[in-house]
């Protein structure tokens, strides 16, 4: 491939780190989402010519960028609420951004030592075959690895593009591969010379687009029984507030008085440990509310800590009264804030956090889902959401996506609109409503395209009423999961190099 384009020595480096701090943009709240392409592009770019250690160094570049700006809200939990010293809070949050980062730049030298094996003389079959199926692949890793962070996954960026009509086939991980496909397109249009191969490489990029937007008008799933109107009860409870022993009768006050006008709904949710108190102290409180509802014919699910009285155990958990009865304990925790990995190794420097709770044990894996309002809903507590092939358990079963959060652990950063945007996503992958409800936002309403039809203003007491329709059948993605994008990656990337072995041993006889 004949390139008039060159990022040698610093400049590539450079490069590499604007275009990760380019990337945050192309998600929410900014949701300017070709940036993403664009972003993608520039580091393929830096890894074209690049030898294996240098596009290490690149990769690493590029993730300090986009991590350090997209995900530096971790700071507000660790400082302000975890009341960790300043030095020692942005010590961590550094030490977090780089781990993360470890992922792209291992993409980049995997990307190019396979160039230099599979595709030596031929840098278009490493910009196209090989980069985009690198990339999403250390994504996927970067997913389950240690318990998995897939946030800033390029395909939560085009909720709202073209391509989000694949999502009910490949799931997000798929998106991330057009997205960085479409990236290998752009490039490929840039650096040929001449403008017929410049054209056809737009025209694929067109082509991408168009076949992803055609897809959206498919629908995947089916109507399921009757509508049912829903309420969402957003506390905004401040989270340095939140756990006093003082402020348990107020908060729960608060929340039975802004769901008392609203029990002709069939459904009304409570957010994460809207009950700051374990399950037994709660049983006053629930048993009167459990009452009000069955008066009115109505299901309620609140989040509360759930203390097992025989393990001596407890679960961030959510319960359902009502018409209903039933428990869901939280199956995948949040380290350093709901356990503590490596306990022997780090417990000295946990306890300089004042986390409260933070001592939780995981869920049972296969937790049925809940029956409310004569409909199955899949529920997911705080970041459970971000793990698309953990809901997909509770389907083709439930017909309704639940999720609760707390997120006023990050009050005033981007982190509220980047978790929402993340909830739309299982939304589209599944074909069926989410009811997101949170302390003090983004609570909202999202239908089975991904699109929020309701949402509430953040930082205030609201309660937020809407009217969906249970939604039964099967995606793609819920019956097939992550496995079709990551074995097509690997085999993609199997085949190539096979190839390029089969020719250098007929080159050689």
């Amino acid at each position: 491939m004949q390139s008039h384009l060159s990022v040698a020595g610093r400049g590539g480096d450079l490069l590499s780190l604007a275009a990760g701090l380019m990337l945050p943009l192309a998600f929410a709240p900014f949701e300017l989402y070709p940036l993403a392409v664009l972003s993608i592009a520039l580091l393929f770019l830096a890894w074209l010519e690049a030898a294996p250690r240098r596009a290490l160094l690149r990769g690493g570049l590029y993730g300090l960028g986009m991590f350090g700006a997209g995900v530096n809200w971790i700071f507000i939990s660790i400082h302000q609420y975890g009341h960790v010293p300043l030095g020692l809070a942005l010590f961590l949050t550094t030490l977090f951004v780089v781990v993360l980062s470890i992922f792209p730049a291992l993409a980049g030298w995997a990307a190019v030592r396979l160039q230099q094996r599979c595709a030596a003389h031929a840098d278009i079959v490493a910009l196209v075959g090989i980069y985009p199926a690198v990339w999403v692949l250390a994504e996927w890793v970067r997913g389950w690895f240690l318990t998995g962070f897939p946030w800033l996954a390029l395909g939560y960026s085009q909720v709202d593009a073209p391509l989000a009509g694949l999502a009910p086939l490949t799931g997000v991980y798929g998106l991330s591969y057009f997205t960085a496909l479409g990236g290998a397109f752009l490039l490929a249009a840039f650096v040929h010379r001449r403008g017929r191969l410049r054209g056809g490489w737009l025209a694929a990029l067109a082509l991408l687009w168009l076949g992803g937007g055609g897809l959206a008008l498919v629908s995947w799933t089916q109507p399921a029984g009757k509508e049912m109107r829903v309420s969402l009860v957003q506390g905004n409870i401040p989270q340095d507030l939140k756990w006093r022993p003082a402020m348990r009768e107020p908060t729960v006050e608060l929340y039975s008085r802004l769901t008392r006008r609203h029990w002709d709904s069939d459904l009304i949710i409570w957010p994460e440990t809207a009950m700051p108190m374990f399950y037994l102290q709660a049983r006053p409180y629930l048993d009167a509310l459990a009452a009000e509802a069955a008066a009115h014919s109505a299901d309620l699910l609140v989040g509360l800590i759930y203390l097992d009285p025989e393990t001596r155990r407890y679960y961030n958990s959510m319960v359902s009264v009502g018409r209903g009865q039933g428990f869901y304990h939280k199956q995948h925790l949040v380290p350093f804030t709901e356990y503590l990995p490596f306990a022997s190794v780090l417990g000295n420097v946990v306890d300089l956090m004042d986390v409260p709770m933070s001592d939780f044990s995981a869920g049972d894996g296969r937790q049925p889902p809940l029956e409310v309002a004569g409909q199955k809903v899949a529920v997911s507590i705080c970041f459970e959401d971000a793990f698309g092939e953990e809901i997909i358990r509770s389907l083709p079963e439930a017909t309704v996506l639940v999720n609760v959060s707390n997120d006023a652990w990050f009050a005033g950063s981007i982190a509220p609109a980047q978790h929402l945007q993340i909830a739309r996503m299982r939304a589209l992958e599944t074909g069926r409503f989410l009811l997101r409800a949170t302390n003090t936002g983004i609570s909202a309403v999202v239908d089975p395209r991904g699109r929020p039809v309701a949402v509430a203003p953040p930082f205030r007491e609201y309660v937020l009423s809407s009217t969906i329709q249970p939604m039964a059948g099967a995606t793609p993605y819920v019956r097939l999961g992550n496995a079709p994008v990551v074995w097509l990656a690997a085999l993609l990337l199997t085949g190539i190099c096979v190839r390029a072995t089969l020719e250098r041993r007929g080159e050689s006889k």
